[in-house]
């Protein structure tokens, strides 16, 4: 009697502290960090209270990631070795991030938590070849679009599941051959401004060339000139006050 007790307190705990699993969304987080979307990698919110009261302590939380494509044919494994990450390209769907459900706890004020509770997808580099690491959270392969589910999961089997996120595309980047480098495609907004932009370059030229030669004209203009004569020309003369005195004689 008292452990029914405790089970339905701890059931109606868990539905009273946030979403169970079954209508939870997985999505991609809402705090400001960089590099929400790359080429490669998502960041999702964590399941903060989703999972607590609803399964064991033991079970272990596992996110789903597969290709859109593949969600639909999807059912869930018997065991989580059954989708490596290795095998992702073969099979469109794999399963990471395994923890366990004190992990992903209700903070103490949903409100006025600073703490950031993300999860990033696809966030290791070392164990893409790994088989002893079928769970490695390994670069996403391709542009996608992919979605994901959390799911419980012990020796038996699943035991809960959220509902699948969303279609999440990745940022594709663009091939050198497909960059338009062809002027006149350009709009005529972009057209004028490069325009006026090579006219006010060329006056700021045109100008610093013009101080230049009339400074440097003014200082060879400017400067004082000193005439020598010639050696010839010039006349010896005797002072009128100055005579040559004979020597005195005693």
């Amino acid at each position: 009697m008292r452990c029914s007790l405790a089970v339905s307190l701890m059931m109606v705990f868990g539905a009273t502290c946030g979403q169970g699993p079954s209508v939870y969304t997985p999505r991609l987080t809402s705090e400001q960090i960089g590099g929400k979307i790359t080429t490669s990698t998502f960041v999702l919110d964590q399941p903060r209270c989703v999972f607590n009261g609803v399964v064991n302590p033991t079970d272990e939380i596992w996110l789903v990631v597969a290709q859109s494509n593949a969600v639909k044919n999807f059912t869930n494994p018997r065991s989580s070795t059954e989708l490596p990450y290795q095998e992702f390209e073969k099979n469109h769907v794999y399963m990471t991030m395994s923890t366990v459900p004190s992990n992903y706890p209700c903070p103490e004020s949903t409100q006025n938590s600073d703490e950031i509770t993300v999860l990033r997808v696809g966030d290791e580099t070392k164990c893409i070849a790994d088989f002893s690491r079928p769970d490695c959270n390994g670069p996403l392969p391709g542009p996608g679009p992919y979605q994901v589910k959390f799911l419980a999961m012990n020796s038996s089997g699943p035991t809960a599941e959220t509902k699948w996120s969303s279609p999440i595309p990745l940022i594709q980047g663009k091939s050198p051959e497909t960059i338009d480098t062809n002027p006149e495609r350009l709009s005529a907004g972009t057209i004028a401004i490069a325009t006026i932009l090579s006219i006010l370059f060329a006056l700021l030229l045109a100008a610093l060339i013009a101080a230049l030669i009339y400074k440097y004209s003014d200082v060879c203009g400017g400067a004082d000139i000193v005439t020598v004569r010639d050696p010839a020309t010039v006349m010896r003369y005797t002072t009128h006050h100055i005579y040559d005195q004979p020597a005195n004689k005693f």
